[in-house]
C-alpha cells in the first residue's frame, strides 16, 4: 500500500475524534509521568528492577502479568526486539507484575502529592476523576492488550491515583489504536519512528536509541518510507508522507473516540478544563520532559495553533532517554 491511502474508520464523527485528540493532550502529560519524573526510577528499583529500562518496561507491562519479551514487543509496537530482550524476562525474576504495580502507585502518589499538594484530593480532581472512570469504562478494550490489561485493574480509591489510572486505560486504549492504524497503513515499528521523526515531533536519534534501533535499521526504514514516496532519500517528509501520517494521526483519534461518548459536552469541556491545569502543572514542575519520544508538548499543540504560542519554559531532559544503558 504505496499510495498513502487511508480507510475510514469513523463511526462517531469529527466532533467525537476532535474530542479524544484534546483529552490526550492534557491527559498524557499526567499519565507520562510514570517514564519521565526522576523520582520514579527509585521507587522501580526498590520493587526489585535494575535500571531505568528494566523500571520503564516492567511498570508498563505489569498490567499483563508476567508476560513474555515477545508479548511485549508485540504490545509496546515500536520498541527494538533486542530493547525488550534486555529487561525481560529477567525483570520477573528479580521483581514481580503485583510488586510494579504497587511500585507505580506508589511513584505516582509521591509525585502528584509534590506536584498538587491539597489539591490531590480536592473537589476538581475528585470530579476529573470521576468523568476519565467513567470514560475509560466505557473503552471498548477487544483487541486492545494494553488497555484490556489496564481497565482490568481495581480502581485506586484515592482520587488522584484513581485518575491517573483511568487516564492511564484511556492512553493504552488510544496507543492500541495508534498500532492499528500504523498496521493498517503497513507501517512497521522502525518506520512509525521515522516517519514521526520526519514531521518534528520528535528527534529522531533520541527516537532510534531509545527504541533500540541500530543505526542500519533506521537508515532501512528511512529507505522503505522513501520507495513508498513518503520520504525523500535524506529523510525529509514529502507531501505524500505528510497526507499518510495525517491519515494514521486522523485514525488513531477516531479509533480513540468511543470512551468519550459516555460524557455529555459539558463534561468534556468540565474534564479538559481541570486536565489543562493539572497537566500545566506536571509539566512546569518537571513532570515529563520535552523534547520527548512520545512528541508531547506544552501548551498542547492545538492550543499553541490557536493562539500561537510557544513553550513557555525549556522542559528538563532525562539523560536515560538518551542512552542504551541500564
Amino acid at each position: 500500500m504505496g499510495d498513502g491511502r487511508q480507510t475510514d474508520v469513523s463511526g462517531v464523527g469529527a466532533a467525537g475524534a476532535y474530542d479524544a485528540r484534546r483529552i490526550w493532550e492534557v491527559g498524557e502529560p499526567i499519565h507520562a509521568i510514570i517514564y519521565f519524573h526522576p523520582a520514579v526510577r527509585r521507587f522501580g528499583e526498590e520493587a526489585g528492577s535494575h535500571g531505568f529500562w528494566m523500571g520503564y518496561i516492567g511498570m508498563r507491562a505489569a498490567p499483563l502479568g508476567a508476560a513474555s519479551a515477545a508479548m511485549i514487543t508485540s504490545a509496546f509496537y515500536n520498541f527494538a526486539p533486542r530493547r525488550i530482550a534486555r529487561s525481560v524476562p529477567d525483570v520477573w525474576a528479580y521483581s514481580s507484575p503485583a510488586r510494579l504495580l504497587d511500585a507505580r502507585l506508589a511513584a505516582i502518589d509521591a509525585v502528584l502529592r509534590e506536584l498538587w499538594g491539597l489539591d490531590t484530593t480536592g473537589v476538581a480532581v475528585r470530579r476529573a476523576a470521576a468523568l476519565a472512570a467513567r470514560a475509560a469504562a466505557a473503552a471498548v478494550t477487544a483487541g486492545r492488550p494494553l488497555a484490556a490489561a489496564n481497565a482490568a485493574l481495581p480502581l485506586p480509591a484515592e482520587p488522584h491515583l484513581a485518575l491517573w489510572q483511568a487516564l492511564t486505560t484511556l492512553r493504552e486504549h488510544r496507543g492500541d489504536g495508534h498500532i492499528a492504524a500504523l498496521v493498517h497503513a503497513e507501517v512497521g515499528p522502525c518506520e512509525a519512528l521515522v516517519l514521526a521523526a520526519a514531521t518534528g515531533r520528535s528527534p529522531g536519534e533520541q527516537l532510534r536509541i531509545s527504541r533500540g534501533w541500530s543505526e542500519r535499521e533506521w537508515a532501512d526504514a528511512v529507505h522503505n518510507l522513501a520507495a513508498r514516496g513518503w520520504l525523500t532519500a535524506d529523510g525529509a517528509l514529502t507531501e505524500l508522507g505528510a497526507q499518510a501520517r495525517a491519515g494514521i494521526e486522523d485514525a488513531t483519534d477516531q479509533l480513540a473516540s468511543t470512551p468519550y461518548l459516555a460524557l455529555s459536552a459539558a463534561e468534556l469541556g468540565d474534564l479538559y478544563a481541570t486536565l489543562y491545569g493539572l497537566a500545566e502543572r506536571v509539566a512546569l514542575g518537571g513532570g515529563f520532559t520535552w523534547p520527548n519520544p512520545i512528541g508531547l508538548d506544552w501548551p498542547p499543540s492545538s492550543e499553541r495553533a490557536m493562539a500561537d504560542l510557544r513553550p513557555p519554559v525549556e522542559l528538563r531532559q532525562p539523560v536515560e532517554l538518551g542512552s542504551t544503558e541500564g
